[in-house]
């Protein structure tokens, strides 16, 4: 993926303004983003982060993560990601609009207004075609797991990642 996507940032005032996404990034400009979680009851599908990516390289995070194109819905960019880096499709439900920042490594800032959205599939049948430029490998966690992977191995979770799971609740995701 081309590192000089123009992605939506949010002003003072509210108002959208176009941004290079590297920029937005470097800047800790507050900006909108994706977050998917896909699950199989209680089970949750996680991504290992690409070796090749320009930020949290081989870092688990959620299923999908990612930023809308300017003047796209966060609705459709989530279904596309999900698309582009995991290679299915599922039928997604918008559950929640949380703020964070987190500083990720490199001199970069991830300050995002996330649009969360989560799925059920089924485990045993989901079939997946990884994008080897996004993702290195994805297995389904308990969710009642989460809190001892934080706390056993935060080195390995991306940054957002280990908020979402210490925000849990905020997520409204239902399981």
């Amino acid at each position: 993926m081309s590192e000089d996507i123009i992605i939506p940032a949010i002003a003072g005032d509210g108002s959208l303004f176009p941004i290079e996404k590297m920029e937005a990034h470097r800047l800790g400009q507050q900006h909108l983003a994706i977050s998917v979680f896909v699950f199989s009851g209680s089970r949750l599908l996680i991504q290992q982060r690409a070796a090749g990516k320009y930020h949290c390289p081989g870092r688990w995070a959620n299923t999908c993560c990612s930023h809308p194109h300017w003047d796209e819905a966060p609705e459709h960019a989530a279904v596309r990601r999900v698309g582009e880096e995991l290679g299915f499709s599922v039928p997604l439900r918008k559950t929640a609009v949380i703020d964070y920042r987190a500083d990720v490594g490199g001199g970069l800032i991830e300050n995002e207004r996330v649009h969360v959205f989560t799925a059920q599939a089924d485990e045993a049948t989901l079939a997946t075609s990884l994008n080897p430029e996004e993702v290195a490998a994805v297995r389904w966690v308990e969710v009642a797991d989460l809190p001892r992977l934080l706390a056993d191995e935060p080195d390995t979770l991306c940054p957002w990642f280990a908020i979402y799971i210490r925000r849990w609740a905020e997520l409204n995701l239902g399981v």
